[in-house]
């Protein structure tokens, strides 16, 4: 048995530093996974009164005092295949972003009262990428994407306070990874800066390099902006750029009403996450007036960029668990995300570099200056509402299916089709099979159906989605 747990955690620690340099998620709750684990996701995501296996330490820590004495140990994949297309004007681009895999790895030992263990589990994260001759660039001729990654190591207590009752807590350290290429418009950034009469509507934009260039168009060496880019990015399908790290915890219960009816409920705290920095970052914009002849040249920065204050929220589920006959289960759970706290801007901070290796930079005096970039986000709080059953076919076999259903976050007016985290509904089924009884596999899938939103820029947004969660579990 020594010799087996020691396998155990080698595996695990193993496993958890590889998967953190290949986590990234695309998801469909905002930017949540619409479920963790292929047992929840096969029942519509709920998860907060029934064992779920090592899910609940994403889920509600508190189920784990429900499985049975012993170890277990868990290792899943994820496949997440995002349909993403953005419109404007009759022209229409289909993001290139289709396939995204999230790995999981969980352990778990249950010894008299008390669970405890430790897994790995990508939180969720959106992204897309459109080609440098699409819209999307705005003539910067250069491809434009975003990919947000979040992950979790997370370590469970849970106590059996009596035969009915549970309670548990987790501590969770938490990391994020960005890519952003970015372009706008000389128009739209024009309308972020205050002293060039920029209404602000959609964002602003301040510091001493705007104030720089906002002196070059009003003195006359500039008379024209055709696009600003912000670029960070490592073309990885495994890491962010510009990277963070911080810290989250839960707390949760469950308890047995009657032999076939359980509650749960459980508190995720907001999460306490670094700036998102990288130093290999440029701010780059193409430009003409006086001071270029007349031509159109491109004026590349170099910097270092920060996002900050880029958090998860708060959420808070309550669910049940009713047995209707010894081969059917039945589930609800219903979650508040409080999206409305966590995104209501966008920020980042260039500082440039002192030294600029390109001539224009130099010429417009940008080195060692700063811009502070903030576009509005205003997202408001999600309600989920996840119902699904699991019905046994078999002594092996075990049929799932649910529904899962949320309100759109994101407002037309601060839509971004870089940003597009606007899914709804979506349907799952699922299936479990006992390979012996220490070995099983549980499977699910996804589909969202398309949903479309129009921003009040007019770009519009269209977004639908298949997810694939499978999972392997080892019992000893």
């Amino acid at each position: 048995m020594k010799k087996s747990l020691y396998g155990v955690l080698y595996l695990l620690c193993f496993g958890i530093v590889s998967i953190i340099v290949s986590t990234t998620a695309y998801a469909t709750n905002g930017m949540n996974m619409e479920g963790y684990g292929p047992i929840a996701t096969g029942m519509g995501g709920a998860s907060m009164a029934y064992d779920n296996g090592t899910a609940a330490l994403m889920n509600n820590p508190a189920t784990l005092g429900l499985m049975p004495e012993g170890n277990r140990l868990d290792v899943a994949v994820g496949l997440l295949g995002p349909n993403v297309k953005a419109e404007a004007g009759g022209s229409e681009v289909k993001s290139s972003g289709t396939a995204y895999y999230m790995p999981a790895l969980g352990w778990v030992r249950k010894s008299g009262q008390f669970s405890y263990g430790i897994g790995m589990f990508g939180q969720g994260g959106m992204g897309t990428e459109y080609s440098g001759d699409s819209f999307m660039a705005a003539g910067s001729g250069e491809k434009v994407r975003s990919e947000v990654s979040m992950g979790r190591v997370l370590v469970p207590l849970a106590y059996e306070v009596d035969k009915d009752l549970s309670v548990a807590a987790s501590l969770d350290f938490v990391w994020v990874g960005m890519d952003l290429k970015m372009a706008l418009s000389g128009a739209q950034f024009g309308d972020m800066v205050a002293e060039l009469g920029g209404t602000q509507t959609a964002g602003s934009a301040s510091g001493s390099m705007v104030t720089t260039l906002a002196g070059a168009f009003t003195g006359g060496m500039l008379s024209n902006m055709n696009w600003v880019r912000f670029d960070f990015s490592d073309d990885s399908a495994f890491t962010g750029k510009a990277k963070g790290t911080g810290f989250a915890g839960k707390i949760g219960a469950v308890y047995k009403v009657s032999d076939e009816l359980s509650i749960g409920a459980a508190y995720h705290s907001k999460t306490a996450i670094s700036d998102l920095e990288t130093k290999s970052a440029a701010l780059s914009m193409n430009v003409s007036g006086s001071a270029t002849g007349g031509q159109n040249i491109t004026v590349p920065v170099t910097g270092t960029i920060k996002v900050k204050d880029f958090e998860w929220p708060q959420m808070v589920g309550i669910g049940m668990a009713y047995q209707a006959m010894d081969n059917l289960m039945i589930v609800a759970d219903y979650k508040w995300i409080n999206w409305a706290a966590a995104m209501k801007n966008f920020t980042m901070t260039f500082d440039a570099d002192a030294t600029q290796s390109d001539p224009s930079a130099a010429m417009f005096g940008l080195g060692g200056q700063s811009v502070d970039a903030t576009l509005k986000q205003e997202w408001k709080d999600q309600h989920v509402i996840m119902i699904g059953a699991g019905y046994k076919v078999s002594p092996e076999w075990i049929l799932r299916a649910g529904l899962n259903y949320a309100n759109n976050p994101i407002p037309d007016t601060y839509l971004n089709a870089l940003f597009p985290a606007i899914e709804k509904s979506h349907i799952m089924i699922g299936a479990g099979y006992m390979i012996s009884t220490a070995t099983t596999v549980d499977a699910s899938f996804t589909y969202a159906p398309e949903v479309k939103q129009t921003s009040d820029s007019g770009v519009t947004s269209t977004h639908s989605q298949t997810n694939a969660q499978v999972m392997l579990s080892y019992r000893f």
